[in-house]
């Protein structure tokens, strides 16, 4: 039989839940959320774990890029539930699960905060290592050849209008994930899930020692 996987990307605003067993999407919820992904996550999860029932195989996340929060409500969510059904959660790179037609390789462009940018590749389903953070300029010049290229960002970066616009899809992350092989989910298993950084995390260090007093 089939696994039985459910999968859920709230990388974006655009939360998406499905519960997929090989060919069939036997659950399906999206929902829009700019902040409040934890008030708006359960009622639809409930839902697909109902779906999925006792077949439950595994457990898939989108880790972004995109809110960290979202993605870490994410994580959250999924380890709970592999904890209580005892079965094993993975994290899928939300650039690779477009909700849109897409070719089997293609190109995608985000914003990085702090008037940066980010350019990436997929092909067949998988995001590439080699992921730049770019000025707006050298963006610019990148996607000005004739290559398709895609924004998972609610409004395209830049005001290009060229670009295409998709969010990810729940379901196709849990396809993907489905159809790598035993050996590839294996090692996927073991890794650690955590959010995709695109760049190191900003801490602010105090100005000057703390000191405490002891009686």
């Amino acid at each position: 039989m089939p696994s039985t996987l459910l999968a859920l990307d709230l990388s974006t605003a655009h939360g998406s839940i499905a519960v997929v067993r090989g060919d069939d999407v036997l659950f399906r919820s999206t929902f829009q959320s700019e902040r409040s992904h934890n008030a708006q996550v359960f009622a639809p999860l409930r839902e697909a774990l109902a779906a999925a029932g006792s077949e439950l195989t595994g457990i898939v996340i989108g880790n972004g890029p995109g809110s960290y929060t979202g993605v870490r409500i994410a994580i959250a969510a999924a380890q709970g539930i592999a904890l209580s059904r005892n079965v094993w959660c993975v994290g899928w790179s939300s650039l690779t699960a477009p909700d849109v037609a897409a070719p089997a390789s293609y190109n995608v462009i985000g914003d990085a905060r702090r008037q940066s940018f980010y350019l990436a590749r997929v092909e067949n389903g998988r995001l590439l290592p080699d992921l730049d953070i770019v000025s707006a300029e050298v963006a610019r010049e990148r996607i000005s050849d004739d290559r398709e290229w895609f924004t998972f960002d609610p409004k395209p970066p830049l005001g290009l209008t060229s670009l295409r616009t998709a969010r990810p899809d729940a379901a196709n992350l849990a396809k993907i994930v489905q159809s790598l092989r035993t050996d590839e989910l294996e090692a996927l298993v073991a890794q650690p899930l955590i959010p995709h950084y695109l760049a190191e995390a900003f801490i602010t260090l105090p100005k000057r020692p703390v000191h405490t007093s002891t009686p």
